[in-house]
């Protein structure tokens, strides 16, 4: 069997060269989409300069809360290059928050995923929601980590704080990147990979429910990482789904979550609903 080259499966964008353009659409409509919200901005979650959450309402009080946790390899990114992502579904009545967390190399992966949990517990205690999460990427696998957090030891919040998530083009086993180019600023070792992998933690309680989503042109560990963690979480009795979106790659999936009458938005939708 030949040796999986790890570099070109997970480096999307040299795979994508389109994904410059992608991502500069988004930033642009994240701009407008942020001076024109109905919402509170700038909240600060924690006293670091990147510990701060964005909150667009729907215009309801009883709406359910969707938080959306931006991707970029845990190195890039921020909530203002994602406020693109609220507007359709503040339009379908949900509430959206979008943080933005420190950033490798001055943190680590276990430090994001730690500044993730203050987040939801200020937004818990913002706006008395169990959220649904739901994230791209690296936002994926912090979806990930969410749901499989036991909520009992963080203070001030109930123990099953997220019930609820959806994972799109997410990594669950950190392992296959130590020998990637994006490990220059991630500086994952053998142990500090395992440590921030929720596939290899203990799942989620049992009826908590992960959607796990892939675009159909995604490499073939983008799917295996998906299966991996829907397969094993299914057997301790989360309610899980794995599912490829036909012609979407690593960066378009994402727009799904803009377009009401996509397979994706609907499914998130639901999930607000349950």
């Amino acid at each position: 069997m030949a040796a999986v080259d790890y570099e070109a499966e997970y480096n999307n964008r040299a795979r994508i060269p389109a994904y410059r353009e992608i991502v500069m659409r988004w930033q642009a409509t994240s701009a407008v989409d942020r001076r024109a919200a109905r919402g509170e901005l700038d909240q600060a979650y924690g006293a670091g300069e990147r510990q701060r959450y964005d909150l667009f309402y729907a215009g309801d009080p009883a709406a359910p809360l969707v938080v959306y946790i931006h991707g970029g390899y845990w190195q890039m990114g921020s909530r203002q290059d994602t406020a693109f992502i609220a507007r359709a579904l503040n339009a379908a009545g949900i509430d959206v928050a979008v943080p933005s967390y420190s950033l490798c190399p001055a943190v680590s992966v276990m430090d994001i995923i730690d500044e993730l949990r203050r987040c939801l517990a200020a937004l818990w205690r913002k706006a008395n929601k169990r959220p649904v999460v739901i994230g791209h990427s690296a936002g994926g696998h912090l979806t990930a980590a969410m749901l499989a957090t036991d909520w009992r030891n963080v203070p001030g919040v109930p123990g099953d704080l997220v019930r609820v998530g959806c994972a799109i083009s997410g990594v669950f086993e950190l392992a296959p990147l130590i020998a990637t180019t994006m490990n220059t600023a991630l500086r994952l070792d053998a142990s500090t990979a395992r440590a921030a992998s929720p596939l290899l933690w203990p799942p989620p309680p049992a009826g908590s429910t992960l959607v796990s989503v892939v675009g159909g042109e995604e490499t073939g560990e983008f799917h295996r990482q998906s299966r991996a963690v829907t397969d094993a979480w299914a057997r301790a009795g989360v309610q899980t789904e794995y599912v490829s979106v036909p012609g979407a790659n690593h960066f378009t999936i994402v727009d799904d979550l803009t377009q009401p009458d996509s397979a994706l938005f609907g499914r998130v939708v639901a999930l607000t609903r349950r």
